[in-house]
């Protein structure tokens, strides 16, 4: 490995033209936000003793960028960033979020190796998860601008929350979006969906409070943006999951409220 790494440098040197070629994005975007998350009445109360739901505040770095061979995405939120003071019990009311995806393209064809890396942090509580998938993607823009990428691939998870580390079934997702115009004004519409399935039964019941939740975990949002400007964009975005954030069998969803500025 360490011979690849080696050869792969000389070889970079040796062409800095067609190294800066490889890196040189044929598109790529970068925002910061501020967001608001407003967990419906029904969560709030449908959680109360089972991973409680409370609404927060949370800054946003996202961005991506897509190469001749492949294209990267990431994001880091910092949730309660307001919040330097402890809750009632002591505990430190801060989290982290962050997500990092990759498809590395296969050739001239739609299909890519796919790669996915999520890591929570809730400082309260002292705990982290990390998520890994590794699998396959496929990409496809139609004429009309809809892109639609989903992925299906194995899962590992490292739990400090829990006490299971390891193989954890899989996942199928994808991520798509559409831009148009209304009202005289450019809008879109995204949507990013996983399904976990087969996941393992020491970790279902040791990550999730009150009992052990159901093999199979939905996650998602759907969003409906504005973009005044090109430096601006708002919207708002219909949050859902079930089996997932800790709570065992019960529905949960959200509105997210979102301001970017975007600067790249």
């Amino acid at each position: 490995m360490l011979f690849l790494i080696a050869a792969g440098a000389v070889s970079l040197a040796a062409s800095p033209v067609q190294a800066a070629d490889t890196f040189t994005p044929n598109w790529s975007f970068a925002n910061v936000s501020v967001n608001y998350l407003d967990w419906s009445n029904g969560t709030e109360k449908r959680t109360a003793d089972n991973a409680a739901k409370g609404d927060f505040f949370y800054l946003e770095f996202e961005g991506g960028a897509g190469f001749d061979w492949g294209e990267v995405y990431g994001f880091y939120d910092f949730e309660n960033p307001q919040n330097d003071q402890h809750e009632e019990d002591g505990r430190d009311n801060r989290r982290s979020a962050a997500k990092v995806t990759s498809h590395i393209y296969l050739g001239e064809t739609p299909l890519s190796l796919y790669f996915h890396v999520y890591d929570f942090r809730d400082y309260g509580f002292d705990s982290r998860e990390q998520d890994r998938i590794v699998g396959l993607g496929y990409r496809h823009t139609f004429d009309n601008g809809f892109f639609f990428k989903p992925f299906l691939g194995k899962a590992w998870v490292d739990s400090e929350s829990g006490s299971y580390s390891g193989s954890n079934g899989y996942m199928l997702g994808w991520v798509l979006g559409y831009g148009f115009e209304a009202f005289g004004q450019d809008l879109s519409l995204t949507n990013w969906h996983e399904q976990t399935f087969d996941r393992d039964d020491d970790y279902l019941s040791s990550n999730y409070v009150n009992g052990s939740a159901g093999s199979v975990g939905t996650n998602g949002a759907v969003g409906l943006w504005w973009h005044p400007v090109d430096t601006i964009t708002t919207g708002v975005q219909y949050r859902y999951s079930k089996n997932k954030l800790g709570t065992p069998d019960h529905y949960q969803n959200a509105m997210i409220y979102t301001l970017k500025y975007n600067f790249l």
